[in-house]
């Protein structure tokens, strides 16, 4: 069984550029394009083990006839050959079909076809930009992607083995029943129209409703994760109750859409009962019929019994496997949905990694609304030269953040050119960018991992000692060795929580201050950094934080001014534009927007008021 699961390498090369189509069929046939040769091979088998059925039948109904007009002592030497045959194919070949099958199709289909989809489509994810992501729950997304794998294999389990078994075995009665008397197709065939039109009516149906069931479980599951990632805002806020109602407003909505898919499957139900009792009756009765006139023999009749009443046991299978291929499509659609997305911000074919030089960032005539009317930034033109640090500041929405995303290439300008070194962000690669910029944010959120982990996201191959160098420069060996989690782990081997939640606002930014120590890239990009430090860990690390400024380029975003004011230059933007620019002292003499500011700062910090009016 090893060999089997090895079948399929569920990591294989793929061409990694195309898009996953948007279309049902096109996006199933280019997922199982890995999996052709297994699938062939089941399929074979299963061709073959469902002839093996239907050709028992047929002998069951032979050996009727045989102990009804045999001489009981010439039986064996009349008749061995046959039933050694038969019992070779009942005792050898069937059981070994059968065991063959169902290795290839689970062990060699089910586990690594799970592996491949999961893969596939989570690498797709990671590639999705930050927008993708921020116009939906996470979580949400999170949920279509993992139902999608069993989803998908489930469905093409249950084409592939499970229906095409069933198609086989009524073939090979339709065979049977033309070998015999072509009469029994009579009542065979408006089964199995009727069958056909059951099909054709609730098919449609229960595929849309699987869809919209789908629908229902992520959006309830995107409601639930969103509370629970966000529960110290419902316990601050005691909004606890409006969660619930949140939540079972999603509920409800999932009920009833489930509901009327239960509906549907009753139906359904209801139908296949009635065209069992067509099957059994309609079949037999005319085989009976036949033999009244002498048309046939008992063994025929015992041949077609044996048929109907096997084709009559799979119906409830069948409904039962249609019931689950329904849902299942209906949850492919809907995860299909979600991952066929083109990547909206991907790199150019030609485009290359990025060669820094200098680390000179220039803004050319930029432009950036996120898809909106108004807001963003509008004329940017700016140059940061190679080793500058340079201040941000301005009102709220004045387009600093922007700035920063269109430097890390989140996104790419509406207008305008971002070039590092002359080299424009469009043509050279994101990771490539992303590599030589080092940020620490104002909301710093580490993964669920061990601080050493976080830590070591800034630099995958550092070593332990180069970890606690990083940690020590940042004063983070002050909480660090005394970090616990409730499995026992200590220190830099302790989990950090969901988002990093079991550490505290400053504790985390310290976190993040080491990982950016770690990772020693040439452009630096600071962003509220020490908004979470208090003063006097502030204070303490402060020539920490200018030694790690120093050769290179920063772009320092910050409300309080304190901060910034011994950078080489200040930008202030307002309303998306560059309205001043200078060194501190140079607007403050300008008496501008920066100096209003600067005079209605109360204890370090921008306040509210002033910013309200400086952005009218």
């Amino acid at each position: 069984m090893d060999k089997a699961e090895r079948l399929i390498d569920p990591y294989q090369p793929y061409d990694e550029t195309a898009e996953f189509p948007n279309r049902l069929l096109p996006f199933v046939f280019r997922m199982l394009r890995p999996a052709r040769g297994v699938l062939a091979v089941s399929m074979t088998l299963g061709l073959i083990f469902a002839l093996i059925e239907a050709a028992l039948a047929r002998f069951a109904g032979q050996l009727v006839d045989i102990l009804t007009n045999a001489d009981p002592a010439t039986l064996w030497q009349e008749h061995g050959s046959t039933f050694l045959l038969m019992g070779a194919v009942v005792l050898l070949i069937r059981p070994a079909v059968l065991i063959i099958e169902t290795i290839v199709s689970g062990q060699g289909y089910y586990a690594p076809m799970g592996a491949l989809v999961r893969w596939r489509t989570h690498r797709k994810m990671l590639r999705q930009s930050l927008g993708f992501f921020s116009d939906d729950f996470a979580g949400r997304i999170a949920n279509k992607q993992v139902q999608l794998a069993p989803a998908l294999n489930d469905s093409v389990y249950q084409v592939t083995s499970e229906l095409w078994y069933a198609l086989i075995f009524l073939a090979g009665t339709t065979l049977i029943f033309i070998e015999t008397d072509a009469r029994l197709l009579i009542p065979l065939g408006i089964w199995f129209a009727s069958f056909l039109a059951a099909a054709c009516h609730f098919i449609p149906r229960i595929t849309r409703q699987g869809k919209r069931v789908a629908e229902a479980r992520s959006r309830l599951t995107g409601r639930i994760v969103d509370s629970y990632a966000n529960i110290q805002t419902v316990k601050l806020f005691a909004h606890a109750e409006r969660e619930e109602e949140y939540a079972r407003e999603a509920l409800e909505d999932f009920r009833w859409t489930f509901a009327g898919q239960t509906r549907l499957y009753t139906r359904l139900q209801v139908a296949m009962s009635l065209l069992s009792t067509l099957l059994i009756g309609g079949v037999i009765g005319t085989a009976v019929y036949l033999w009244q006139g002498n048309a046939v023999s008992v063994g025929l009749i015992a041949t077609a019994a044996a048929l109907v009443l096997r084709l009559n046991g799979m119906v409830d299978w069948i409904m039962g496997m249609l019931t689950m291929l329904f849902q299942n499509i209906g949850t492919v659609y809907e995860g299909m949905e979600t991952v066929s997305q083109p990547l909206r911000l991907r790199d150019r074919a030609e485009a290359r990694p990025l060669r820094l030089t200098q680390g000179e960032v220039r803004f050319e005539g930029v432009a950036h609304h996120y898809g909106r009317h108004g807001g963003g930034i509008e004329g940017i033109d700016l140059t940061i030269r190679g080793g500058e640090r340079v201040g941000l500041v301005g009102p709220s929405g004045a387009g600093k953040s922007t700035l920063v995303n269109l430097v890390l290439r989140f996104f790419d300008p509406d207008e305008g050119r971002v070039l590092i070194d002359g080299q424009d962000l469009r043509d050279v690669t994101q990771d490539s960018v992303r590599a030589q910029i080092a940020m620490v944010t104002q909301d710093t959120s580490l993964l669920h991992r061990s601080i050493r982990d976080n830590i070591r996201y800034g630099r995958p191959d550092a070593t332990d000692d180069e970890i606690m160098a990083a940690v020590a420069r940042v004063h983070a060996d002050s909480f660090i060795p005394d970090l616990t989690d409730q499995q026992g782990r200590r220190g830099l081997d302790a989990f950090v929580g969901e988002r990093g939640v079991k550490l505290s606002g400053g504790q985390r930014q310290r976190i993040a201050f080491a990982r950016a120590v770690l990772k020693d890239a040439p452009i630096l990009i600071l962003d509220e950094a020490t908004s979470a430090l208090d003063s006097e860990i502030e204070a303490a690390i402060q020539d920490e934080i200018g030694d790690l400024m120093e050769g290179k380029t920063v772009i320092a975003i910050a409300h309080r001014l304190s901060t910034i004011q011994r950078m080489d230059r200040i930008v202030v933007l307002d309303r998306g534009r560059v309205a001043e620019d200078g060194s501190h002292d140079e607007l403050l003499a300008a008496n501008g927007l920066y100096a209003r500011l600067w005079a209605h700062q109360s204890g370090g910090f921008i306040d509210a008021s002033s910013e309200s009016a400086a952005a009218e």
